[in-house]
Parts: C-alpha cells; sequence; structure tokens
C-alpha cells in the first residue's frame, strides 16, 4: 500500500475540501482507497467514510502514538493499494512548539511518508515562493519531504499558470494539483463541519485540476511493522452500553474496536429515541457530541429513569463531552432556553458562543485523551474531581460514574479503561 500526508499551511486552507477531492479522484482512478485523519477530530473522519465507504482512522503521535498509527494503517495495507492521511491545523501546529508532539509535521516523520502542502492561493503569485521555501526549509531540517504543493482557490487557469511557473523558477515542490476558488464548501457549526448525513455530498471533481501525469507516483510505500502480541482480552464476557445517535455521535472507531478485541459485547441504545439502558449491561459509555442540537427531545427522553437506576446500582460509567451533560440537571441551549436532563449530578451545562477549552489531555494514569467544547458546567456544589490531570477537566465522580470534558482514546491505556468499565 503505498501513502501519503495531506497537510496544510494553517486550519481554513482547505485541507478538508482537497482530501475530500482527492479521494474522489483516486476513486475515480479505480484504487482501493482507505483515509485517516491526524489529530482528535471526529467529523472530517466521516466526510472521508463518505466518499470511501470506509473507516477512516484517527492517527496522530500524542494522543495515539506513532507506533500505533503506523499499526492503524498497516491492518489496511492488505484490503487498500492507496492511503491519504488528513493533516491536523498547520504543518507544524502540535501540542506546542514547532513541529512537536502531535503535529502533522512530526507524524510525517515518524511513518517516513511524504507530505502534499495546501496553500490557500487567493490573490496570491510570487508570494507563494517564500512561503513554500519556508515551509520546505523547517520540513527538510525535521527530516520530512514537501514532494508536492496543492493550490486552493486558485482564481483560473492562468493563475494556476503564474503558481507554477515560479515554483519551477525558484526550484521549490511541483505544483501538483489545484482547486477552483468556486468549488463547493462544506457547511459548518461551533464545533466544525456538519456531520455527511445532514447534507449531500459535494462532487468536487470538476474544480480539481491534477497537474502530474501519475499522480500515485508521488506515494510511497508504507512501513512494513512486525506483528503484534495479541493482548489477553480485558473485557471478556462484559457487556458495555454505548449511547449512539445524532446527540451522541463523537465516537472514535478503534474505540469501540477496542472494547470488542478486549471481549466485551457492545448493545447500543439511544437517548434521543429514549429507549433503555440494555438490562443485561455491565458497564455503560455515554460518548459526546450535540446534545445541545436535540435538547428539547432529550428533555423528554424515558431513558432516564434506567440510566438512574444504573448510576445508584453502582454500575460503571464513563461520560464524556455532551454525554456528561446528558448526566446534569439541565442543558442551557444557545439561545438561554434550560432544558431538564437526567438530574443525576447536580449541575447545569451551559453552551456558549466562544471556546471554552482545547487540547491534549492526559491522566496520572497514563490514558490519554483531548478536550474541545463550547459549553461550560455550572454548580452551586462542591464536586468530587475523578480524573488527575496538568491541565483540563477533572471531571465529576459519583459512586462508579465518572464525567468530564475529555474524550479518552481508550487504547492508550488498556488497563485503565479495562479498570473503569470492567469495574476491577
Amino acid at each position: 500500500m503505498k501513502l501519503a500526508l495531506l497537510a496544510g499551511t494553517q486550519s481554513g486552507c482547505g485541507k478538508t475540501t482537497i482530501m475530500l477531492a482527492l479521494l474522489q479522484y483516486l476513486k475515480a482512478q479505480q484504487h482501493n482507497i482507505v483515509s485517516f485523519k491526524s489529530g482528535p477530530d471526529f467529523l472530517d473522519p466521516l466526510w472521508h467514510q463518505a466518499v470511501t465507504g470506509r473507516v477512516s482512522y484517527n492517527v496522530d503521535t500524542r494522543m495515539i502514538g506513532a507506533q500505533h498509527s503506523a499499526q492503524l494503517i498497516e491492518q489496511q495495507a492488505t484490503s487498500a493499494d492507496i492511503a491519504l492521511v488528513e493533516g491536523v491545523m498547520g504543518l507544524f501546529d502540535g501540542r506546542s512548539g514547532v513541529g512537536g508532539s502531535g503535529s502533522s509535521a512530526e507524524l510525517a516523520k515518524a511513518l517516513q511518508v511524504p507530505v502534499f502542502l495546501v496553500i490557500d492561493a487567493k490573490g496570491m503569485s510570487g508570494s507563494i515562493v517564500p512561503m513554500v521555501s519556508g515551509f520546505t526549509a523547517y520540513a527538510q531540517k525535521m527530516g520530512v519531504n514537501i514532494s508536492g504543493i496543492i493550490a486552493n482557490r486558485v482564481g483560473s487557469a492562468h493563475h494556476a499558470g503564474l503558481l507554477r511557473e515560479v515554483l519551477y523558477e525558484h526550484r521549490q515542490p511541483p505544483l501538483i494539483a489545484w482547486m477552483e476558488k468556486n468549488a463547493p464548501v462544506l457547511p459548518e457549526r461551533h464545533l466544525g463541519l456538519v456531520q455527511p448525513t445532514e447534507v449531500k455530498l459535494p462532487d468536487f471533481l470538476p474544480f480539481l485540476h491534477i497537474e502530474v501525469d501519475n499522480l500515485v507516483d508521488l506515494f510511497t510505500e508504507t512501513l512494513v511493522l512486525q506483528p503484534t502480541q495479541r493482548e489477553p482480552e480485558l473485557l471478556k464476557h462484559k457487556k458495555i452500553a454505548v449511547a449512539k445517535d445524532a446527540a451522541c455521535c463523537f465516537i472514535y472507531p478503534a474505540n469501540i474496536e477496542f472494547l470488542q478485541q478486549q471481549g466485551a459485547e457492545i448493545l447500543f441504545f439511544s437517548p434521543i429515541a429514549g429507549e433503555a439502558v440494555p438490562e443485561k449491561a455491565d458497564a455503560l459509555w455515554l460518548p459526546g457530541g450535540y446534545p445541545e442540537l436535540f435538547a428539547e427531545q432529550l428533555s423528554q427522553s424515558s431513558s432516564w429513569q434506567t440510566l438512574r437506576q444504573f448510576v445508584e446500582a453502582g454500575k460503571p460509567v464513563l461520560a464524556e463531552c455532551g454525554g456528561a451533560m446528558l448526566l446534569g440537571e439541565a442543558l442551557v441551549d444557545h439561545q438561554g432556553r434550560q432544558w431538564p436532563m437526567a438530574e443525576i449530578l447536580p449541575y447545569r451545562s451551559i453552551m456558549q458562543h466562544n471556546l471554552a477549552s482545547l487540547g491534549y489531555r492526559e491522566d496520572v494514569s497514563g490514558l490519554r485523551g483531548h478536550e474541545f467544547h463550547h459549553s461550560t458546567r455550572e454548580s452551586e456544589q462542591v464536586l468530587e474531581p475523578c480524573f488527575q490531570l496538568g491541565r483540563g477537566d477533572k471531571g465529576v465522580r459519583y459512586k462508579n460514574l465518572r464525567a468530564s470534558y475529555v474524550h479518552w482514546y481508550f487504547a492508550s491505556a488498556p488497563d485503565v479503561i479495562a479498570a473503569w468499565l470492567g469495574g476491577y
């Protein structure tokens, strides 16, 4: 399988649009393609899957780790001939520094994969050279190869020609593709792109122009890893209920697979539909999502009675971000309307228009995750924390329930997750 990484100069330069266009192009070329997303993003992978028809896994060097990321990619090698990774933010943006932990550059270096750099070329011609040369020079210093440039929002074929010529004249990586400025734009909301189930997937191909004879020649062969030893099944015979619907939709596919690989049986249910927590469940996971968009339906959910019974029985519960919002007394939406929730924990979740928190998180146990939300938690009581973090939401502990704004990546600490959900 051949692999490349698509990176950008900064957030908002058009990476995801270009990513989807390239996936459509490669699919039209009859390639068997698989995609990945660098960083802790839930929505971009869903758009990848809308094109490829295959699960798009998250990979990065911070939350998931370089070795596990390589394993996830290698696992797809038997069923795909092309793999494309979409980067996160700008090429050198990570947890800190320039090209540091969690950055696309560090991932490209770890995987030994070439980078296609996306540049927003609106209103630009010769200025593309110092921009590209700066990125290329720093990438080379890190041991990363930028093998081609993709220009977004290009005004015309003449404009593309100017960009192509100046890059060639100044011995910079070549222009390998460009996207017209009138290409479709994906709609967004406060947490990023809307979900592909909400709108029709645009056809980007009429607006994408490939400048090379064979784009696949720029990809490189993936590393061949030694098979990993099969881990013991830490959750064998456990039945884990998982809330899954439009309100609880921020689920890393690798987390579900992790639970299954550990021997657990997954029982899905929908709080929006008012479905009861499955009676035979031993543990419960409430993932994040968009409860604020379904607050009225959730305020009338008949799921809450069985959820309260489950918690009061002392069974293990892990609630993340939007899932934790369901457990409070009320949810206050963007319009200031207050909707009652499960009333298990003594707080209100209040939506705000500004970002409340963003960043990687790590518990003292070694479990890693990510925090990204626009709501705050308000309580008149002192709440018992459940996590020990250097930075971020330490959450709320009640009986055997752990609730916080952090989305956890389960495979980063298997023993910890097994202890939480297994009740050990």
